[in-house]
């Protein structure tokens, strides 16, 4: 993976950009599109490295996924019970999420399933979705303490069980991966979380036809007949890869950016709460529906945020958008206080540790602490060499930074394709 340099921004960001489609809702929508019996036709799809990594899962397991183009795709399942055994290792690339569901979709099969990764995704422990399916029944082995990769998924005589599961933290991954299970259990599963976090799983399910009930933090269902798949499924424009736009138009002066067709699932709108909190100018227009999901414009002008301060009960909506924030809140007036976010060390990479190191090394000033971060603002950042630790969200945030200050110069930049392939070439547009 090659270096990139940004140089700092000569102008004000001005335009249109249409942000890519949601990763999250991206991966969802062919896992269950590939347990339906008849076509999806999947528009908007984010062509990035981890969802390519999920469309290469579902292959191997049966489903015919055909790509008409970088964002469209046609898919057919074979039935909610046609999986097949796969006939070689399954790759999840570096995507947890691809990982963390399907360990949930493959846990009730009656075949051996082998998962494998990149370097990454064999560091991340794997227990917090091992614990709960184990406990329906489950059997699955891994590398040390059963929790990293390698996994292995191992079929078992009996039928899973439903269980009601209180989660000791908020997690969409490890939520989604106990209700895919449960489309294959005995009996209701339940899952009740401290906090609510992303809902795509459950709104895509009812969209699929399965009843979900909802009550405030407590979600469950029990295992449908069939799945009811609709011909047409829209992905919405990731707020997550919105995020470091409106951070960038918050804070190089003058800027005016629409951000079109942005999804603002209340699960995921965290970061637009965080922002208007620290003082951004942003205008939610044209809502409307896209494929069950809430959708809009974004309006951002260019303003003068200040510190804020923010911890667990909100962590759930906006913990992919903290490094993002972390660039915001250097350059705002006074303190930024996180707290409640230790998710962050078990991401892509420890992205506390990666956030004090490498805007420090910009001439941020920060104190890293063990579950989040105290950002002291307007310090100014200077040109300097940043590694993003082959982390895609990492990546962004340090170019967003170096926009907004003198420039950088970042190691393993290619690392955006994880999630925004054409991130670079928008931001080169954006500043010609």
């Amino acid at each position: 993976m090659g270096n990139r340099i940004i140089q700092g921004a000569k102008q004000p960001l001005k335009g249109e950009l249409t942000i890519p489609g949601d990763k999250s809702v991206s991966h969802r929508s062919v896992m269950l599109a590939a347990l339906g019996d008849t076509p999806v036709h999947i528009t908007n799809f984010l062509p990035s490295a981890d969802c390519l990594s999920t469309v290469g899962v579902m292959r191997a397991l049966g489903a015919k996924v055909d790509i008409i183009n970088d964002t469209e795709l046609m898919v057919q399942g074979n039935g909610l019970h046609g999986l097949k055994e796969p006939e070689t290792i399954l790759n999840a690339g570096n995507s947890g999420t691809t990982l963390r569901l399907m360990m949930g979709m493959l846990a009730p099969q009656s075949f051996v399933s082998v998962f494998t990764g990149d370097a990454s995704l064999h560091k991340r422990p794997m227990g917090r979705v091992i614990k709960p399916l184990g406990e329906m029944g489950a059997n699955i082995v891994g590398r040390a303490e059963n929790t990293k990769l390698p996994i292995t998924i191992v079929p078992t005589e009996e039928p899973l069980k439903g269980i009601t599961y209180v989660m000791p933290v908020a997690s969409a991954q490890v939520k989604s991966a106990i209700l895919l299970a449960g489309l294959f259990a005995e009996g209701e599963t339940t899952v009740i979380e401290p906090y609510p976090s992303r809902n795509h799983t459950e709104l895509m399910l009812e969209g699929f036809g399965v009843q979900v009930n909802r009550d405030e933090n407590r979600i469950s269902l029990t295992a449908p007949e069939k799945l009811i798949a609709p011909a047409e499924l829209i992905v919405p424009g990731d707020i997550s890869s919105a995020a470091f736009w409106l951070v960038a138009a918050s804070i190089i002066p003058d800027s005016e950016l629409l951000l079109k067709n942005v999804g603002i699932n209340e699960t995921r709108t965290g970061v637009i709460d965080v922002l208007r909190a620290m003082g951004a100018d942003l205008s939610i227009i044209n809502e409307r529906k896209s494929g069950g999901e809430p959708v809009a414009d974004i309006l951002v002008k260019a303003s003068q945020l200040h510190g804020t301060s923010f911890g667990a009960d909100i962590i759930p909506r906006l913990v992919d958008e903290i490094p993002a924030i972390a660039v915001a809140a250097m350059f705002a007036d006074g303190d930024t206080v996180i707290t409640g976010a230790g998710e962050l060390r078990v991401k892509e990479t420890d992205r506390i540790d990666a956030i004090y190191a490498q805007f420090s090394q910009l001439g941020g000033s920060i104190e890293a602490k063990e579950d989040g971060l105290i950002i002291h603002g307007g310090s100014g950042l200077n040109m300097a060499k940043c590694f993003s630790y082959d982390d895609h969200r990492m990546a962004m945030s340090l170019a967003i930074a170096g926009l907004a200050g003198k420039g950088v110069e970042i190691e393993q930049a290619d690392c955006v394709d994880i999630s925004y392939p054409t991130f670079y070439a928008e931001l080169d547009r954006l500043t010609k």
